[in-house]
């Protein structure tokens, strides 16, 4: 299970920079913005977790167990070259999840 932890943000001369804290890159913890898809959508905030995240995983963000659904990593096209510009992870409440399972799991068996 991982652990959201706090993060510094800089002014770059291109924007907003978010970086994790300097423990957090120690341990190859890469800033990820965080949405719950339960209807409707609620943005979490920008969190720090480990690079290796998938679907399924749980993670905890301010006491709350969430389970993963998706990872998106975006590109932006800048000077010919493709950079990162966004990690995104969709997650659901545990439960939430739980209860999507069962129901997909009802609607292939009928």
């Amino acid at each position: 299970m991982a652990m959201a932890s706090n993060l510094a943000a800089f002014q770059k001369s291109q924007g907003l920079q978010v970086l994790c804290r300097k423990k957090d890159r120690e341990r190859d913890h890469h800033p990820y913005k965080v949405i719950e898809i339960t209807p409707p959508p609620k943005n979490l905030g920008i969190r720090c977790f480990p690079s290796n995240l998938q679907c399924g995983e749980s993670v905890t963000i301010e006491g709350q167990a969430y389970t993963i659904s998706a990872v998106t990593h975006r590109y932006q096209l800048r000077k010919g070259k493709y950079e990162p510009s966004e990690k995104r992870l969709d997650v659901l409440s545990t439960g939430r999840y739980i209860l999507n399972l069962y129901l997909e799991n009802l609607l292939e068996q009928s």
